[in-house]
């Protein structure tokens, strides 16, 4: 049986660091300081909405049919890999808002839904209504 590695330190929080490969045909043993891919970082449900995004070929439209959310929590998760992965965006700098206005009520109810049929954990909803707030 296979596990994802950890990214973090569960002690520190630090990121951790591959330093040994291990070939599961021959046994060669490769010892070093290896950096892992930056998706390989990424928490589960932040990776499964990227393979979903990629699916999509990025159209935001197909996004939220496939997930069954919409444009602004599409949006959200966006900018939580896009800051997961340690990636600015031109807009994100210069905090140009030109996203069409989002009804808070609406917003929130969505977030909610989304975490009653699991399409999101508690803790992504907290982070996403704390940003209602903002």
């Amino acid at each position: 049986m296979h596990y994802k590695a950890p990214g973090q330190c569960p002690v520190c929080g630090e990121k951790l660091e591959i330093t040994k490969l291990r070939c599961p045909k021959c046994s060669t043993v490769i010892e070093g300081s290896f950096e892992p891919c930056e998706f390989c970082r990424l928490p589960k449900e932040e990776l499964e909405f990227v393979k979903v995004f990629i699916k999509c070929r990025g159209n935001i439209k197909d996004v939220e049919k496939e997930l069954g959310i919409s444009y602004p929590t599409v949006r959200s998760k966006l900018d939580t890999v896009i800051d997961l992965l340690g990636l600015k965006t031109a807009q994100k700098q210069s905090k140009v808002n030109i996203e069409p206005k989002v009804n808070k009520k609406n917003e929130k109810k969505e977030i909610l839904d989304a975490l009653s049929k699991n399409i999101i954990t508690a803790k992504e909803a907290s982070v996403r209504l704390r940003k209602l707030k903002n």
